[in-house]
This record gives structure tokens, sequence and C-alpha cells, in this order.
């Protein structure tokens, strides 16, 4: 299992857009075979920083999602929407494993 932790540094003007287009993601995450856990959006503190975790069986798994989400026709609108208003200013992948009991 592997957990993609994206940090988004998003225009603070547009987090009602950026909203917008974290609710496209989550659905589109799990089509492909992920478990979305959520975005978080600025509440206290920065109010630039966004977040998100999903959740893949494997790397693979996560590198196959990715492959596919290029030539999908709800990711396509989900890029063009964000690139449309121009919410995220920057962002950065990590990647996760768990340890469990």
């Amino acid at each position: 299992m592997i957990t993609c932790h994206v940090r988004y540094v998003i225009d603070p003007k547009k987090v009602d857009e950026f909203e917008e287009y974290a609710r496209m993601w989550i659905p589109l995450v799990e089509k492909f075979g992920g478990q979305h856990n959520g975005y978080f959006l600025p509440s206290e503190g920065a109010n630039n920083v966004a977040l998100a975790l999903f959740t893949f069986e494997s790397l693979s798994a996560y590198e196959d999602y990715r492959t596919k989400s290029q030539n999908d026709p709800e990711c396509i609108k989900a890029f063009e929407f964000a690139d449309r208003v121009d919410c995220i200013i920057s962002y950065e992948r990590s990647f996760f494993r768990p340890v469990l009991i």
C-alpha cells in the first residue's frame, strides 16, 4: 500500500475554485482503483496551502492511474478546469507507506 500526499500552494483568493477542482478528483481517483482520503483546505494558519491524500495498493497501481488519467475525458476536464481558473500555483507529491499493527 502506498499513500500519495500532495501539497498544493493555491491562490488564497480562489479557494472556492480549488474546492470545486478537488471535488472533481475524488471520484476520479476511485474510478481508477484508488481510495481517496480527502482534500484539506486552509482553515487557520497559512491561507494558501491545501493538501490531498489518496492511497493505491502499490506504486505501480498509482503509476497506472497516472497514465490512464492523461487520456480520460473526465480527468482532462478537471485538468483544464484548474488551468482555466488558475487556482493552483504549485504542488509537490510525496509517497508514504503505512506502519500498521
